[in-house]
C-alpha cells in the first residue's frame, strides 16, 4: 500500500462502496477501500452455497425505495428482477400475513368480533391505512381499537423486539414502535415502495460493479490500523462509531445475530419469502430464499435467526440498539468526532449509529458526496 490516495474509505457496505465510486467516478479521486472481512457488500453480500443455491449469509436483504433517484443510481451498475416480499407470522398456532391486516385479524378472531374490529379501523383511519400501534392506543376512547393495539403489541410485537434488540420494549427508542403497522386492508405485501426488486446477478455482482474503476483499490482482510496514515489525505470511516475512538467513552451497544444455514427439499421451504417467529423462544424468523432468488431447485436455502449479544472484535454489529442512554453516548462520540472534520467523515449505519435500509445508506452516501466532500475537493484544488 504504498501509493498515495486522496481518500481512504473504511467499510465496503452500500456507504463505503457508494461514496468510494463517486469520488473516483465523480471526482477523479483516488480512493482505497477497506474492509476487515474477506468480501464487499457487507451484510448485503451474497454467495453460493456447497449446493450452489444463492443465500444471503447476513440474513435477507430485499432492496425497496420510493426514490427514483437512489433507484436510477444503482440501476447504472445492476440489472433488476422485480420481487415484492411476502412475511407471515406463526401465531397461536396459525401462519397470519404481516403486517398484521384484516386477513390476520379474520384468521385470529371469531367471526363476528373480526367483523366489528375491522369496521371500527375502516372508519378510524380509512381502507388501506396503516395506523402504528402508536396510533390505535392514542385513541384511548375506543376500546375496540385498544384492543386491537394490545393484541398485535402482545402477540406479534412484544417478545418478537425483546429478543431481536436484547431489551425490554419498554427501553426501546419509539422509532422502533413506529415501524409496526396494522394494515387496514388485505395488502399482504411486506412493504409498500414503489421500487421493490432484486439485483438479477445478486448483490455481490453489483457490488463489483459499482467498485470497479481505475481509481479504486480494494484490499480485503485489513484493518485500519493496517493502513499507515501517510498513505491518504482523507477518510470517510463507515464502521462502528465507537471503534474508531477505541470505546474511551465506553461501548455502544450494538446487537449481532446468529444464522444457522441449512438446505431442505424444495417441498419442505416456507410457502412465502420469511416467516416470523414471534412466540419462538430464542429465534426470531426463517427465510427461504428461493423466493427472493426464484431459483428452481429440487432444493432450497433456509436460514434462521438467532439474536445475540454483539461482542466487539468477537461478533458483528448488526444494528445499533437505539435508546435515550444510547442516544446520549452516540452524541459524545460525534462530540469528538467534529473535531476531526476537514480529514474523516463518519457514515453509515455503524459510524451514524442509526438504522439504516439499504436505500437509505446509499442516500446517505450520495449526500454526503454532493454536499460535503465535493466541495471539500473542489477547495482543495481551487
Amino acid at each position: 500500500m504504498s501509493r498515495r490516495y486522496d481518500w481512504l474509505v473504511v467499510g465496503a457496505g452500500f456507504t463505503g462502496a457508494v461514496v468510494a465510486e463517486r469520488l473516483a467516478r465523480g471526482l477523479d479521486q483516488r480512493v482505497l477501500v477497506i474492509d476487515r472481512r474477506d468480501h464487499v457488500g457487507g451484510n448485503a453480500h451474497d454467495r453460493r452455497d456447497e449446493g450452489g443455491r444463492l443465500i444471503h449469509p447476513y440474513g435477507p436483504h430485499v432492496f425497496h425505495t420510493n426514490s427514483d433517484r437512489i433507484f436510477d443510481y444503482l440501476s447504472r451498475f445492476t440489472a433488476w428482477r422485480p420481487y415484492e416480499h411476502r412475511v407471515q407470522g406463526w401465531i397461536d398456532g396459525r401462519l397470519v400475513p404481516l403486517p398484521f391486516n384484516l386477513t390476520s385479524l379474520r384468521m385470529l378472531f371469531p367471526e363476528a368480533t373480526a367483523a366489528r374490529l375491522s369496521e371500527r379501523l375502516v372508519r378510524a383511519f380509512g381502507r388501506d391505512a396503516r395506523p402504528t400501534i402508536h396510533d390505535l392506543r392514542a385513541a384511548a376512547d375506543d376500546p375496540d381499537l385498544r384492543r386491537v393495539a394490545d393484541y398485535v403489541f402482545d402477540k406479534v410485537f412484544a417478545s418478537y423486539s425483546a429478543r431481536q434488540w436484547g431489551v425490554p420494549v419498554a427501553d426501546l427508542d419509539p422509532a422502533v414502535l413506529a415501524r409496526a403497522p396494522v394494515v387496514v386492508g388485505h395488502d399482504d405485501r411486506y412493504f409498500t415502495d414503489r421500487h421493490q426488486a432484486m439485483p438479477r446477478d445478486g448483490y455481490s455482482a453489483l457490488f463489483a460493479r459499482l467498485l470497479d474503476h481505475p481509481n479504486i483499490h480494494v484490499s480485503l482482510n485489513t484493518a485500519m490500523a493496517e493502513v499507515e496514515p501517510t498513505t491518504w489525505t482523507r477518510m470517510v470511516y463507515c464502521g462502528p462509531l465507537d471503534d474508531y475512538f477505541g470505546r474511551s467513552a465506553g461501548a455502544l451497544p450494538y446487537r449481532s445475530v446468529r444464522f444457522a444455514h441449512r438446505a431442505v427439499d424444495v417441498r419442505d421451504g416456507l410457502p412465502v419469502g420469511t416467516v416470523n417467529h414471534p412466540q419462538a423462544p430464542d429465534f426470531t424468523r426463517v427465510t427461504d430464499f428461493r423466493h427472493l432468488t426464484r431459483e428452481a431447485r429440487a432444493t432450497t436455502a433456509l436460514v434462521t435467526e438467532y439474536p445475540m449479544a454483539h461482542v466487539p472484535s468477537v461478533t458483528e454489529p448488526h444494528y445499533p440498539v437505539l435508546s435515550e442512554a444510547s442516544g446520549r453516548l452516540a452524541d459524545e462520540y460525534r462530540t469528538m468526532g467534529r473535531s476531526l472534520a476537514g480529514r474523516v467523515w463518519f457514515a453509515g449505519r455503524l459510524a451514524d449509529f442509526r438504522y439504516y435500509n439499504m436505500d437509505q445508506a446509499v442516500g446517505r452516501a450520495l449526500s454526503l458526496v454532493e454536499k460535503t466532500l465535493a466541495p471539500a475537493v473542489m477547495g482543495a484544488a481551487a
